[in-house]
């Protein structure tokens, strides 16, 4: 069974995102579990979270959901915006809500950062070569 869309396609927040994660070299996106995925061999960024409260799931639909490395995921958590998604918490990932002041060059670091833990070191020489 298909799990349903949990986005609006028309989200602005969507678009920002999604053309920052679709240009890092031979990325490409997927809906996962109802959720778009931005991915190479990997993902390495998923557009949407949630967090278990009470037994009950509170969704962060306009957050971005990645894999970085321990250091900075403790500095992130100590910030209001980041949480620890269900499921994907237990594995390192972090979720960054995008609801209010973003600064999309720090969302951009963020995505650099999980795209170079998945992408493999082919892709991550060919993003260095960019002089990113």
């Amino acid at each position: 069974m298909a799990h349903p869309i949990m986005f609006d396609e028309a989200d602005p927040i969507l678009g920002r995102l999604r053309a920052l994660a679709l240009a890092f070299p031979d990325a490409a996106e997927k809906i996962s579990h109802g959720h778009p995925a931005f991915f190479t061999t990997k993902i390495f960024a998923y557009y949407g979270g949630s967090v278990k409260v009470d037994g009950a799931y509170r969704q962060h639909e306009h957050s971005v959901l990645v894999l970085i490395d321990a250091a900075e995921r403790e500095a992130l958590l100590e910030e209001e915006r980041c949480y620890v998604p269900a499921y994907l918490g237990a594995y390192g990932w972090i979720g960054v809500d995008l609801d209010h002041d973003v600064d999309w060059a720090e969302v951009n670091e963020i995505l650099d950062a999980s795209y170079r833990r998945t992408a493999g070191p082919r892709r991550v020489a060919v993003l260095d070569s960019r002089g990113s």
